[in-house]
């Protein structure tokens, strides 16, 4: 400027707004973020500050010590990556801006179902797309009935309550007659809920409950820590945040040793361990079965404790030291199995046998995600029940998700309330419990599509009891309860293809004939909205109002906030609860949905079922737009995880048949007498009729390695795969020599020579249910003989049963945990990996130059990948 002086930029925003930007929805938050907002627009996200309205002495802080280091909460949250990034997510060029309809779906012609995922989209108005959704429901109700609509209402989603991201057309559809539910599994914590239910009883979908107070009881009296199969600093990101790694460097301060045990050197292991033991995947169980096998043999046990606080110990006796079968399962046997030297697994065993040891997990990694996970899961508290569970510094523990000091005042810190009125509640109760007339486990729908009927045991419900897991269903139900085959599909979580297993099936089974309608509503054109008949464009959380509880133990504090809408809505997005309200009105059920409740109504119902009036008042709640719980001034006082069972197992049975932890389930032995694949008591099962995906398969001479598949660190399942700043990281993506960011590959640099694969090279990783294009990340941080894939990546197919985009369950095992456990086992199978050739790419095209041409000219970004543009006629802006 001529006069020299720099003109001032106003930066001061016109409002800030609070937003709990993890991954995980159903009615809990985490992630806190404060979004600075300038002219309608959101121009910084930044960690959310408990002592802007609440002072240090309001809140009460808490403080753990050891060995001179401390731990106390700092003043602000610590949300993921991912959450500091969410502007990007939400103007990601993938956004879908408009109702679309499949250019060659005629709902009163030909329906060329089979043309799903390859048929492009035109834009049609929401009165359009409603009048169309509102007329084939009644058709579905008239010709088949109600149980003709599967409703795939579940999943991780944004924080959100009033406008909750799943489940709202269940809601609806209950109301006119019911619907055939898709219920959630356990995704996550499949061995545990399937396996260690049936040894300490229910907990928190199998894993230890209580769990008052573990993080103060570890850091006081654990002398040892083993993370096993899990990652303190990936998974916690999509629901906490980062306060798992304040947790692991104090306790690295404190002197407490960390032995990380998985396949791959993780980012936690990378930064905490001691000890790193690289375990071939899904071979745990061999390894646990040896450290007992050297508690027997050297008496490194707590028999008295097993004495009174067990039921089983001589059936794991006889099968571990060979009496049953033969075959002791000593450390040299175990080392054949597992890929662990025999000398490391008996130093691992006298050292947990000497030092008092918990064992922490945030979720499950390849340890208890596999086929037959079930088994580890049990004899994971085999193990922490030999050695005094509940005593001081003997715990499992879900890291930050449970386990903090307790809140004054704060009546729930489970992710779903059961309080909340039935308004807020059912579509949550969509995805966690088995309710519906007529149901189908998530792991199930390909099967019910392609192969109906069905039989099996238990539903998978998160919320179920222990005892639904012996429960009888079929698919279809009787004729005469209104039981019919599915024909619709309405879903708000189209992530099935990408994040459970055998995604190839699914997209047979989202093509079948027999399915006449498949309508998506989601804020990003992705994974399954490309088999979808009508797509509806679904907003972000920075696009509405509402209200969340961050009650989930992983902030410093908890607290509710108003959630202020921030920015506008992008395109003519609506919120998936405001979208099945539109269809509602279609169907003359617009007042009966709504309740005739606004937002602020239903503001206030959190507000009162949360009992915040005993705290504060609902104007000072309303004036701060949030309410940050004080620690309770008791709060050491309570008893930690086991201890009241430890002390007196009598007086405090735990949720078993017999009160006592049961190594040997007599409930299993009663329902399942023949079931070889999940015994009344934990065993190694080398294969079955359900799987066959170990090393030592005769499919192993065409699949050589074990395909490893975990929770991503920079997404959580398949959300955020779109963020352009984290998509710039090495262990992101992997920018291949055609310039297409490709999903990585871990593998050790071993089986990458044999194969002449270099780092950044373009990789197939294939089995004989399909390919999956990678990028290779070649380096020691991966065990032999294993490759290693995040699942989530977004689905971008070349042709049939060949996926560019790196998502790698649609290859993972359309078998179950085992038989009649039906979870997922979608980690830990035979595959090979090659580099991909120019032959490869003719083949390919020879077997279908359409779609083949169709995916190398798709509108694509490197920086953010996959664009709305690509799937819509014209490309439209």
């Amino acid at each position: 400027m001529a006069d020299g002086k720099v003109k001032k930029v106003d930066v001061k925003p016109d409002k800030t707004v609070y937003k709990s930007l993890a991954l995980g929805g159903l009615l809990g938050g985490g992630g806190e973020c404060s979004i600075d907002v300038k002219d309608g627009k959101a121009v910084r996200i930044r960690p959310f500050h408990y002592d802007e309205k609440y002072d240090r002495k309001h809140l009460n802080p808490w403080k753990m010590t050891r060995n001179g280091a401390t731990l106390e909460p700092l003043m602000k949250a610590l949300p993921g990556t991912f959450s500091l990034a969410y502007k990007k997510r939400t103007f990601s060029p993938n956004r879908i801006k408009y109702p679309l309809i499949r250019v060659d779906w005629d709902p009163n012609g030909e329906r060329n179902p089979q043309n799903r995922g390859k048929s492009k989209y035109r834009r049609i108005s929401w009165d359009e797309a409603t009048d169309i959704i509102a007329s084939e429901i009644r058709r579905q109700h008239k010709l088949y009935g109600p149980l003709s609509i599967l409703i795939q209402g579940d999943g991780h989603g944004e924080c959100k309550t009033i406008h909750t991201p799943h489940g709202h057309q269940g809601r609806l559809l209950d109301m006119m007659g019911g619907f055939t539910q898709q219920v959630r599994n356990p995704d996550s914590w499949e061995g545990w809920y399937w396996g260690s239910k049936h040894v300490w009883g229910q907990g928190f979908q199998g894993m230890m409950s209580p769990a008052a107070n573990l993080i103060k009881d570890i850091s006081e009296n654990s002398d040892m820590i083993l993370f096993w199969g899990g990652d303190p600093e990936t998974t916690p990101w999509g629901f906490t945040g980062q306060y798992a790694t304040r947790v692991c460097y104090f306790w690295t301060q404190a002197g407490i040793k960390q032995i990380y045990v998985c396949p791959e050197l993780n980012y936690g292991a990378a930064v905490h361990a001691d000890k790193w033991i690289p375990v071939l995947p899904n071979t745990d169980a061999a390894l646990q079965l040896a450290i007992i096998y050297m508690w027997f043999k050297e008496g490194t046990w707590k028999k008295d404790y097993v004495k009174t606080h067990s039921v089983g110990i001589d059936y794991v006796k006889k099968y571990v030291m060979g009496e049953e079968d033969g075959i002791p399962k000593t450390p040299e046997w175990a080392s054949k199995k597992c890929g662990v030297p025999e000398w490391t697994i008996k130093a691992l065993a006298r050292e947990w046998g000497k030092k008092v040891t918990s064992i922490c997990h945030y979720f499950g990694g390849g340890f208890i995600r596999g086929p037959f996970s079930h088994e580890p899961g049990r004899l994971e508290c085999v193990l922490l029940g030999m050695q005094g569970l509940g005593g001081p510094g003997v715990h499992q523990c879900q890291i930050t998700y449970f386990g903090m000091p307790r809140a004054e005042g704060l009546k729930s810190i489970r992710y779903f309330n059961p309080a909340l009125t039935e308004r807020l509640r059912i579509p949550c109760r969509t995805t966690i419990d088995a309710w519906g007339k007529q149901l189908i486990p998530k792991t199930l729908i390909q099967d019910a599509i392609l192969k109906p009927p069905l039989v099996f045991y238990g539903s998978g419900g998160q919320e179920c009891q222990t005892e639904e897991q012996f429960v009888k269903y079929t698919y279809p139900i009787e004729k005469e309860k209104g039981g019919t085959l599915v024909h619709m599909i309405w879903t708000d979580t189209p992530c099935r293809i990408t994040c459970w297993n055998h995604g190839n099936w699914t997209i047979d089974a989202f093509q079948h004939e027999s399915i006449e309608f498949v309508v998506a509503q989601h804020p990003w054109l992705e994974n399954e909205c490309i088999y979808a008949d009508i797509i509806l464009p679904a907003n972000t959380t920075l696009e509405v109002e509402d209200i969340v509880t961050n009650s989930r133990q992983g902030p410093h504090f908890q607290s509710v906030t108003i959630q202020e809408q921030a920015i506008p809505p992008v395109g003519e997005s609506r919120s998936d609860y405001e979208i099945v309200l539109a269809i509602a009105e279609k169907l003359g059920l617009g007042e009966k949905f709504s309740e005739g409740k606004t937002t602020r109504d239903l503001q206030k119902d959190v507000f009162d079922t949360m009992e915040l009036g005993d705290m504060t008042t609902w104007e000072n709640f309303m004036e701060k737009k949030c309410f940050v719980y004080p620690v309770a001034k008791d709060w050491e006082s309570d008893s930690p995880g086991f201890r009241k069972f430890y002390d007196d197992p009598k007086k405090n049975p735990l949720q078993t048949p017999s009160g006592l932890l049961e190594f040997y389930s007599e409930r299993l032995a009663t329902n399942f007498p023949d079931d070889k694949e999940r015994p009344p008591y934990p065993k190694w099962i080398e294969k079955s009729e359900t799987h066959d995906e170990r090393l030592s398969s005769e499919r192993a001479a065409m699949f050589p390695l074990l395909c490893m598949s975990n929770h991503g660190r920079w997404r959580t399942h398949s959300q955020g795969d779109d963020i352009t700043w984290t998509r710039e990281t090495p262990t992101c993506k992997v920018l291949g020599s055609d310039g297409y960011n490709y999903e990585p590959a871990w593998i050790n640099p071993k089986d990458a020579a044999k194969r002449g694969i270099k780092d950044g090279d373009i990789v197939k990783v294939f089995n004989e249910r399909g390919v999956v294009l990678c990028g290779a990340r070649v380096w020691e941080r991966m065990s032999p003989n294993v490759v290693y894939v995040d699942h989530g990546a977004r689905h971008d197919p070349i042709i049939d049963n060949v996926d560019r985009g790196g998502a790698i369950n649609t290859i993972s095992p359309d078998g179950l945990t085992s038989k009649n456990a039906c979870g997922q086992a979608t980690t830990s199978y035979l595959v090979d990996v090659q580099k991909v050739s120019e032959r490869d790419y003719q083949e390919w095209r020879s077997k279908d130059t359409e779609s083949f041409d169709a995916c190398f000219k798709r509108d694509y970004d490197p920086a953010s990948g996959l664009r709305f543009n690509s799937w819509v006629e014209g490309g439209m802006q």
